[in-house]
């Protein structure tokens, strides 16, 4: 069930992503839509796996992946319309791609090594893409927020990087950075 609920999300990328590309306010509202369903799927997929013991390596990896996909083929779909500095989307890809190669072949963990900071910008990362359909919709004063909170994640996704890579060196992360 929980799987399910994750996979929903993962068959929204397409559409969220042609959404995002688009100008119109008709894409606007479906995009919306689309990253309602999307949000409500991620914050329904941990509680029903926890209550039905199938928390699994897999469908963490699963629940991350999905999450990565859809708010990167989102921000690269604004991107594309220049809504979002491209370094944004290309920053996600690299620092996703570092969090799987860290977790997975470095330290040969089986499951995803997380760090409190690329937690946080893990969440963040779904604001950008319901924000700018706003904005698309008649928002205009969110433009400032939305500039602010994109830089702040360029930023914050670099810092994330670099921590990770210095945290390379050790076999865990320090003990003030909780699990993904």
């Amino acid at each position: 069930m929980a799987n399910g609920l994750t996979a929903i999300r993962l068959l929204l990328v397409a559409p969220f992503t042609f959404f995002m590309a688009k100008a119109d306010t008709h894409s606007a509202i479906y995009a919306l839509i689309v990253w309602v369903v999307a949000l409500t799927t991620d914050f329904l997929d941990g509680p029903v796996a926890r209550r039905r013991g199938t928390v699994t390596a897999f469908s963490g990896t699963f629940d991350h992946t999905s999450d990565f996909l859809f708010v990167t083929g989102g921000i690269f779909g604004g991107a594309y319309r220049r809504a979002f500095p491209w370094i944004l989307p290309i920053l996600i890809v690299l620092a996703f791609s570092q969090y799987a190669i860290d977790s997975y072949w470095i330290h040969r963990r089986g499951r995803l090594r997380g760090s409190k900071l690329g937690r946080y910008n893990g969440m963040l990362y779904f604001a950008p893409t319901c924000i700018e359909p706003l904005i698309r919709l008649g928002a205009r004063f969110l433009q400032p927020l939305l500039t602010a909170l994109v830089w702040l994640l360029v930023l914050s996704t670099i810092i994330s990087m670099a921590e990770r890579l210095a945290l390379t060196r050790g076999e865990h992360l320090p003990s003030g950075l909780p699990e993904e």
